[in-house]
């Protein structure tokens, strides 16, 4: 008697999910290498007018704590939370082969009362 086989597992993203490499212990960065820029989209500028939450685009290796004291340095503000999230970059085509664009990090930054950031 013939048995079934067995269906494989279905993991759909944590195969693609890939995780930073840590720079090296005690990597030093400036605010300016920390905060790459801000990211002015329609979605950042609902949050900023609303929640009070300015988005930019970070350094890969840079934790939470090290994106708040530059955001607070860089823009003299009271930085009440930090939310973070790696972005996959896209595929894309070069003429007849498929490229990567690199991935990047965003970080979406809370301020504190009457704090704001103006970019223009």
């Amino acid at each position: 008697m013939q048995t079934r086989p067995r269906p494989k597992r279905y993991r759909p993203k944590n195969k693609r999910r890939k995780i930073p490499k840590p720079g090296a212990p005690n990597l030093d960065l400036r605010p300016h290498q920390v905060v790459l820029k801000p990211l002015v989209t329609e979605k950042g500028t609902h949050q900023s007018t609303r929640y009070n939450a300015y988005t930019f685009e970070v350094n890969l290796v840079a934790s939470k704590d090290q994106i708040k004291l530059a955001v607070e340095e860089l823009f003299h503000v009271q930085v009440e939370k930090v939310r973070t999230q790696i972005r996959l970059g896209k595929s894309r085509r070069y003429r007849m082969r498929l490229g990567k664009m690199p991935d990047w990090k965003k970080a979406i930054v809370t301020l504190k009362g009457d704090d704001k950031i103006e970019f223009f």
